[in-house]
């Protein structure tokens, strides 16, 4: 089989999972960007140590220098880190799938963008949403903190762990995982990060 087959099949695999999978649930244009280049790098990479006599030494090369390098510019969720495995994986069979000339490089692309598209779908989160939360108050109690963001956010809050504490400045910062409940003649709340709450 052809190796632009499978070029073809990376681009539109990965052109899939970005543009009708990722963006339209999450949003973010510079993630999509980060996506759609390491998808691209990866694939010349790996498309020119397949055809090289050296592949072998310089393949495990590479990947020890991909081991060292740190997402240091901000935390990232898990979903995010998901993504950035998939576009990584996707490079990587569409390179090697040239040298095998068989169907399975397609089959396992297809499926891994089927994949993210229910395991990523609202049905299957059922709304719930993970943020960062400052609160003017130093919460000690796990039942007091609970019972406050959920009055807050008039939500069930499914977990809350607190990042850090200040008793002196009488703050906590916690990440709340949780479930809004529907409130009547109240607008649909656009989905949020980060919120500082006074």
């Amino acid at each position: 089989m052809s190796s632009y087959l499978y070029l073809a099949a990376d681009a539109l695999a990965i052109g899939l999972l970005v543009f009708a999978v990722y963006l339209p649930r999450h949003r973010r244009g510079d993630m999509a960007m980060a996506y759609l280049i390491i998808n691209l790098g990866i694939l010349g990479v790996v498309s020119v140590l397949a055809t090289s006599t050296v592949a072998a030494g310089l393949g495990l090369g590479l990947f020890g220098l991909l081991s060292i390098i740190r997402l240091r510019s901000e935390e990232l969720s898990q979903s995010e880190v998901a993504y950035y495995f998939a576009a990584l994986v996707l490079g990587l069979i569409g390179g090697l799938g040239a040298t095998s000339g068989s169907y399975l490089p397609l089959a396992l692309m297809a499926a891994l963008v089927a994949g993210f598209s229910v395991l990523d779908s609202r049905l299957l989160q059922q709304d719930a949403e993970r943020m960062s939360v400052t609160v003017d108050r130093a919460l000690t109690d796990p039942a007091e903190l609970t019972a406050h963001l959920a009055s807050m956010f008039h939500a069930e809050i499914l977990g809350a762990r607190v990042v850090s504490l200040d008793l002196v400045k009488d703050l906590t910062v916690v990440q709340v995982h949780m479930r809004r409940r529907a409130r009547a003649h109240a607008p649909a709340a656009e989905p949020v990060s980060e919120w500082s709450v006074r």
